[in-house]
C-alpha cells in the first residue's frame, strides 16, 4: 500500500530529524513495523517502532514516541497519539480511505497482484509421491498447499516454478513391476507370488486387467526379467496418467515433471566426487559415508551402499543440486511430517557442497484425520485401504477440498470434517465465502434490470455506514496480506482473509441497503460491492477455489 509506505517513510524521517535535532544519538534506525490494530478506536494504523529503537537512542520508548508524533508530517496524517509505554497509533484523514478504494477500483481485475520482485528465481517442490499407487488424502493436502503458494508467490510478484519430482527409479519401481507381474500371472492361472512389501492395492490388479485385455496372454512366452522389463515401463507410464489426472482434477498443475531416472549415474556420481573434494565423504565397511554429524545431523550416512548402489540420500543430494545449478536462489520442499528426521541430512549434504542451507527450505505437513458424522474415517469403503484424494473428491469436491486443506497452517494437524465441508451454510468457509461472491453477482443482476450502474467516478465520501467503512479497510489491506502471506508461505491467510472479507461484506448488505436508496449512494455502495466480489474472486483463484456466480 502507498499509504503504509509514505507512513514508515515518514516516521523514519521524524527518527531522522531527531538526530539531526542532538534529540537521539546517532544510530542505525530500525525497520518500521505497522499493524492495523484490532479496535477502529486505535487509529488506522500502530507501531512499537519507539520500543524496537529504545537500545538504539538509549531512551524510554514513550520519549522517543513522543519526539517521533512531535515531528511526525504527513499530507494524509489526521493526528497521532501515545498509547501505553510508547505505542504510536496513526489516525488518517477520512478522505484518505475513499482515494485508496478509488485507486483499488481503477486497478480492475489486477488489484492485489503486485509488482515483479526483483529476484533469484523460486523452486517449489510438492508432492512429488511415489508413482506405485494412487494419491491419498495425506497427499491432497501437501498438492492444495503448494499449488495455493505456488500462486501466492506468482500474484505477489516473485518468479516461480513448480515441480514434481518423479521417484522412478529404485526399489518402489522394481517393487511395482514385480507386483504387477504377479497379478497378471494369476490372471491366467500360473503359480505367482506377490513380493515381499509388495503393493496389494486394486489398482495393481486392474493394471494387470489392463494389459491383460489389451494383449492377451503374450507376455506369457518371455522371461520373467524380460516380462518385468515390459511391466515396469507399462506400470509407471499408467501411474503416472493417473496422478497427473487426479492432481488436474484437483486443480494442480506442475511446470517441470523432473524424472529421477535422469540423475543416474552421471548427476549422483559427479555430487558424490564433489563431496569427495570437499573432503566430506569418506569409506567404512565397504560403504560411502557422509559426514553429516558435522554439519548438525545426528550421525553420519551412507549415501552408496557397499554395493555400489546409490541411497535415496545419494539421489536427493544431486537432484537439490541440480536445482541449484538451474539457477534458483530459493528451493522449497514440501515433505511430509514424517521425513522430520530427512531435513538436517539434505542441508548438510547442501552446506558440504558449498550452498547456502538456509537457501533450502523445508515445510512439513502435518497429519490429515478425516471425520465423518464424529467419528474417525481411516479406511476407503471402496477399497478397505487409505482413503484416496480422488475419492475425497468425489465426495465433497475440489473446492471444499482445497479450502480445508489450505486454510490451516500446514505445520498442524488438520481434522478434515467432511459433513461440515459438504454443507450448504455459512457454517462451511468455503460456502460462506463463495456465497458472498454469488450474492454479490446476483446483486449485479438485480442492477442490470433497474438500470443501475456503476459509474466512471462514483461519489464514494457518500459512504459512512460503519459497514462500509470496515468493508473498505478490508479491501484496501488486501495487496499488503497478498505481500505478507508471500513473504511467510502462507497460503492460509489469504483463506482467512477471504473468509473476513466475506463476513464484512454480509456484515454491510445486511445493514445497507443498495436498491432503493437515492442513487448516487447507490452507485456508491455498488461499486464497493463490486470491488468486494473482485477481491474475494482474486483471493480464492490463488486458493485455487472456483467463484461461481450463482448458488
Amino acid at each position: 500500500m502507498d499509504i503504509k509506505n509514505s507512513l514508515s517513510e515518514a516516521i523514519r524521517n521524524a527518527a531522522k530529524q531527531a538526530v539531526a535535532d542532538g534529540v537521539f544519538p546517532a544510530g542505525e534506525i530500525p525497520a518500521i513495523t505497522l499493524e492495523v490494530p484490532p479496535k477502529k478506536e486505535l487509529g488506522d494504523f500502530a507501531t512499537n517502532f519507539a520500543m524496537q529503537s529504545a537500545r538504539v537512542f538509549r531512551l524510554p520508548p514513550h520519549r522517543i514516541a513522543e519526539e517521533i508524533v512531535r515531528r511526525l508530517s504527513l499530507e494524509e496524517l489526521e493526528r497521532a497519539e501515545i498509547a501505553g509505554p510508547g505505542f504510536i497509533n496513526v489516525f488518517l484523514r477520512a478522505e484518505v480511505l475513499y482515494e485508496e478504494l478509488e485507486q483499488a477500483i481503477a486497478a480492475g481485475e489486477s488489484y492485489g497482484t503486485l509488482m515483479a520482485k526483483e529476484r533469484e528465481p523460486i523452486m517449489v517442490e510438492y508432492v512429488s509421491a511415489n508413482p506405485t499407487g494412487p494419491l491419498h488424502v495425506g497427499h491432497g493436502r501437501g498438492a492444495a498447499v503448494g499449488s495455493a503458494l505456488v500462486n501466492l508467490l506468482r500474484v505477489a510478484g516473485y518468479p516461480v516454478r513448480s515441480e514434481y519430482y518423479i521417484n522412478d527409479a529404485g526399489n518402489q519401481i522394481e517393487t511395482l513391476a514385480a507386483s504387477v507381474n504377479a497379478r497378471y500371472l494369476e490372471l491366467f492361472g500360473q503359480p505367482a507370488e506377490l513380493p515381499e512389501n509388495g503393493y496389494h492395492g486394486a489398482d495393481i490388479i486392474d493394471t494387470a486387467k489392463r494389459i491383460a485385455e489389451k494383449d492377451g496372454d503374450r507376455y506369457l512366452a518371455l522371461s520373467e526379467e524380460e516380462r518385468l522389463k515390459v511391466f515396469r515401463e507399462v506400470a509407471l507410464k499408467e501411474k503416472l496418467a493417473a496422478l497427473r489426472e487426479d492432481l488436474s482434477r484437483f486443480n494442480v498443475r506442475f511446470d517441470v515433471w523432473f524424472s529421477e531416472r535422469t540423475l543416474h549415474p552421471a548427476k549422483v556420481t559427479d555430487a558424490i566426487a564433489k563431496l569427495r573434494e570437499n573432503g566430506t565423504i569418506y569409506e567404512k565397511d565397504g560403504a560411502l559415508w557422509l559426514r553429516s554429524t558435522d554439519y548438525g545431523d545426528d550421525k553420519d550416512r551412507v549415501v552408496i551402499r557397499e554395493n555400489g548402489e546409490p541411497t535415496y540420500l545419494a539421489a536427493d543430494i544431486a537432484y537439490h543440486r541440480d536445482k541449484f545449478e538451474r539457477g534458483f536462489g530459493t528451493l522449497v520442499d514440501i515433505w511430509g511430517a514424517d521425513h522430520h528426521g530427512y531435513v538436517c541430512r539434505v542441508k548438510a549434504a547442501m552446506k558440504a557442497l558449498g550452498y547456502d542451507p538456509e537457501k533450502l527450505r523445508i515445510l512439513l505437513l502435518q497429519m490429515v484425520s478425516l471425520y465423518r458424522g464424529g467419528e474417525p474415517v481411516k479406511m476407503s469403503k471402496r477399497t478397505g485401504e487409505s482413503v484416496t484424494l480422488a475419492e475425497l473428491i468425489e465426495e465433497v469436491g475440489t473446492d471444499a477440498a482445497r479450502y480445508f486443506f489450505v486454510m490451516r497452517s500446514l505445520d498442524s494437524q488438520l481434522d478434515f470434517d467432511l459433513d461440515l465441508a459438504r454443507k450448504q451454510s455459512n457454517e462451511n468457509p468455503v460456502y460462506y465465502v463463495q456465497y458472498a461472491h454469488a450474492r454479490i453477482a446476483s446483486i449485479f443482476r438485480q442492477a442490470e434490470e433497474i438500470r443501475l450502474t456503476v459509474e466512471e467516478d462514483p461519489d464514494l465520501t457518500r459512504l459512512t455506514d460503519e459497514t462500509e467503512i470496515a468493508l473498505i479497510k478490508l479491501i484496501t489491506q488486501y495487496p499488503d496480506e497478498v505481500d505478507k502471506a508471500a513473504a511467510d508461505y502462507a497460503p492460509q491467510r489469504i483463506a482467512h482473509f477471504a473468509h473476513d472479507l466475506a463476513g464484512a461484506f454480509h456484515s454491510f448488505y445486511s445493514k445497507c441497503r443498495i436498491m432503493g436508496v437515492d442513487e448516487p449512494l447507490a452507485k456508491a455502495r455498488l461499486a464497493l460491492a463490486g470491488k468486494t466480489q473482485q477481491v474475494i474472486r482474486h483471493a480464492l483463484g490463488i486458493l485455487g477455489v472456483s467463484a461461481p456466480e450463482k448458488m
